[in-house]
């Protein structure tokens, strides 16, 4: 096996650094690291200083941005200037710039990257540790579970800093994967699980420096960032919801009188329904099924194939679906009194489990 270290080279995004930039640097020269590349994202002048100092004394070569993008930004910038002046690298391992991720574990990340060239590695920390900062624990435990859920991506940390990526895979996904600020990290797993990219994880240590105060973490405006993704998907069914919902409650005013409630279909106990609220559920279902057909498959997961197939396994989804909420209003939580509250119930079950099977079924893109 050659030098890895010769071969990989560390990405060190920064924003106002101090000290520890420089101490971290020194340290990967030191032990055999030659290509370090650091993105100033819009530092202020007074903080330069530390720039200049790795330049001149360790040899780093400085991506500078005038302003700041955002972290995803500044890394792109690093992958881009790796493909097209940077023949002989053969791995990039992203590495934070506040001390966060010691020595042995930035190593640790190379070897791997070394040696899996068809995968996306990342370096997780324990959460277990109650040292952790309670934000910091909290918010990786949300969001783990979030996109375990709702992408299906089964990892320990969505939030690392620590990433190995080989440079067959920045060519091909990860220097084109959209984002510009944190939510950039969160988009590259989403990429990994849509292009059936193994992702490896190795443990690091957890560091935490003076309550994590040096990150650039903006809880609320990059928590937004991040979730985009599920919020637009969670905003287009809340849509759908409300349409079908509403017409719902239209429909059993306007037909009530022509078609009485103890009108069944089927008189069987087990699989008997009114016929007032199968022809309800149909009408509304049909309207906002198309309207979230249209919305989920162009601006929630972005399948831009126009194979009729697309649209047959929506509907046969969708048909499941309305006979499940149909069957299930009429004759599950029967103490409540009202069928449209039973069926806001019964409906938000039914699409958690849609959701599941419209992403890896309905929508999968074959790439």
């Amino acid at each position: 096996m050659g030098n890895y270290k010769e071969t990989t080279a560390i990405v060190i995004p920064a924003l106002d650094p101090d000290q520890r930039m420089v101490e971290l640097v020194r340290g990967l020269y030191e032990n055999g690291y030659a290509n370090i590349i650091l993105v100033d994202d819009g530092s202020m002048i007074e903080n330069r200083k530390y720039f200049k100092e790795c330049k001149e004394q360790y040899h780093c070569k400085i991506i500078r941005h005038v302003v700041n993008f955002g972290k995803g930004m500044a890394l792109k910038s690093a992958f881009n200037h790796i493909l097209d002046n940077c023949p002989d690298i053969t791995g990039a391992v992203t590495v934070d710039c506040d001390g966060q991720h010691i020595l042995n574990d930035i190593d640790n990340c190379a070897r791997l990257t070394y040696e899996n060239p068809d995968k996306l590695i990342l370096g997780c920390r324990q959460f277990h540790d109650t040292a952790i900062p309670w934000r910091s624990r909290f918010g990786n435990k949300l969001t783990r579970n979030v996109i375990r859920m709702l992408c299906g991506i089964h990892v320990s940390d969505t939030q690392t800093g620590l990433r190995g990526l080989p440079v067959p895979l920045l060519a091909s996904h990860f220097a084109a994967t959209k984002g510009e600020r944190f939510e950039y990290e969160m988009n590259m797993l989403i990429t990994a699980r849509e292009y059936q990219i193994p992702v490896k994880e190795f443990p690091i240590q957890t560091i935490y420096l003076e309550g994590n105060e040096s990150s650039h973490f903006n809880p609320f405006r990059d928590s937004i960032r991040i979730y985009k993704v599920f919020l637009k998907f969670m905003l287009t069914s809340l849509s759908s919801f409300i349409i079908d919902i509403a017409l719902f409650s239209l429909l059993g005013f306007l037909l009530r009188p022509v078609i009485p409630d103890d009108v069944l279909i089927f008189r069987n106990a087990v699989f008997g329904g009114s016929l007032l609220t199968l022809v309800r559920t149909v009408i509304s279902r049909l309207v906002s099924s198309l309207y979230n057909f249209f919305m989920n498959k162009k601006q929630v997961f972005r399948n831009d194939s126009k194979s009729p197939v697309i649209f047959v396994r929506y509907y046969i989804l969708c048909i499941v679906q309305l006979i499940l909420s149909w069957l299930l209003v009429d004759h599950f939580l029967g103490f409540i009194t009202y069928r449209t509250v039973r069926k806001c119930i019964i409906d938000t079950i039914l699409f958690t489990v849609s959701f599941q099977i419209q992403r890896e079924w309905v929508f999968k893109n074959q790439k």
